[in-house]
């Protein structure tokens, strides 16, 4: 009986901690200027990959924080290692970078281009994705 109860225990906290390895995808909405915000979000992705290197970490960047992500910006160098990392991506909405006079030679080497920033977060919530609005 005791070696019964003994495999069942370590048959359900094995499963609890695969579990919280397995599949772990986020993206976050990144809209803003605010350097508060912009060093937050630096800081989860970071967290996140320290935690889970097998996590998939995704920023999407539009509205007013394209420039957390152009070679001027303070964070370039931070935000350069994060990208040298498994699975993390920063992306930039072009519609965003029109409006914003952003051209795709300002942004970072490994920063991507996506048609519509919305759309990319939409289809990644599609996907099972989790989503974080990255605001204070």
């Amino acid at each position: 009986m005791k070696k019964n109860i003994l495999t069942a225990l370590l048959l359900f906290f094995s499963v609890c901690c695969f579990s919280q390895l397995a599949d772990y995808r986020v993206v976050f909405d990144m809209t803003s200027k605010d350097s508060v915000n912009q060093q937050s979000v630096i800081r989860e992705v970071g967290l996140i990959k320290d935690g889970n290197p097998d996590a998939k970490v995704e920023v999407v960047l539009y509205g007013q924080a394209l420039g957390l992500v152009t070679s001027q910006s303070p964070q370039a160098e931070t935000i350069e290692k994060l990208l040298a990392k498994k699975d993390v991506s920063f992306k930039v909405c072009a519609i965003a970078m029109k409006r914003n006079n952003v051209d795709k030679s300002q942004l970072l080497p490994s920063v991507e281009v996506v048609p519509d920033g919305i759309y990319e977060i939409i289809t990644k919530q599609r996907e099972g994705w989790g989503y974080i609005k990255v605001a204070h």
